[in-house]
């Protein structure tokens, strides 16, 4: 079994050298590299191929945010997955537009680590539950964005089925329609909602409250 690699960019290296250790025991899963910093990031990532990096937001030098917007264009097959903390989550929409396609809390479980690695590598996006819920509290009392409005009843319907992690063949299945249906409204989506990715997606719906956890 081909094993995924792995870079963890984060500036302690107590937290790098725990979370090695515990991703090391997953037969499926390498760490091939570490990073203190932005910089450090990208120096490894042009020396070393991998599918993952676990990035810091806050890191000296350069940010996770800068690292990611530099990264997925030296590398557009890397996945980025942001480590946040509470109270970051003004950082989390200029994560997303820098490339990033998934959020873990720093103190989640290593199973959740897991979950989200491999969701990511099958081509979907993760965000912790724990962390949906918590900006959900954020701006639960904002006013909703009229971009709402633009989007028919199926695309939101699809939008939905996106937030829950279905790929766009789960998607159809469910729907009792094509792929290639499905294909062209998420594309729509994203047009749209002026989002980048899946990730923005998500993040389009928070904000305008098209769903709750």
């Amino acid at each position: 079994m081909e094993k995924t690699r792995i870079i963890i960019a984060d500036d302690h290296q107590l937290f790098r050298n725990g979370l090695k250790i515990l991703l090391d025991a997953f037969p499926e899963f390498e760490v091939v590299g570490e990073a203190s910093n932005g910089k450090e990031f990208l120096k490894l990532l042009g020396d070393t191929k991998a599918e993952i990096a676990l990035m810091d937001i806050n890191m000296p030098e350069m940010d996770g945010i800068e690292a990611t917007r530099n990264a997925v264009k030296i590398d557009p097959g890397i996945s980025i997955i942001a480590l946040s903390m509470y109270g970051e989550e003004e950082y989390y929409y200029k994560m997303v537009d820098a490339g990033a396609k998934g959020f873990l809390l720093k103190d989640s479980d290593i199973s959740e680590v897991k979950e989200a690695i491999l969701t990511i590598r099958k081509g979907g996006s993760y965000f912790s539950q724990e962390l949906l819920y918590y900006v959900i509290q954020k701006i639960k009392h904002r006013e909703t964005e009229k971009k709402s409005a633009n989007l028919s009843k199926r695309e939101k319907e699809i939008l939905l089925k996106i937030c829950e992690g279905l790929s766009n063949q789960e998607i159809a299945e469910s729907l009792f329609i094509s792929k290639r249906t499905v294909d062209k409204h998420r594309a729509n989506l994203l047009g749209k909602t002026n989002s980048k990715n899946t990730a923005s997606l998500i993040l389009f719906a928070l904000r305008n409250k098209l769903i709750e956890l």
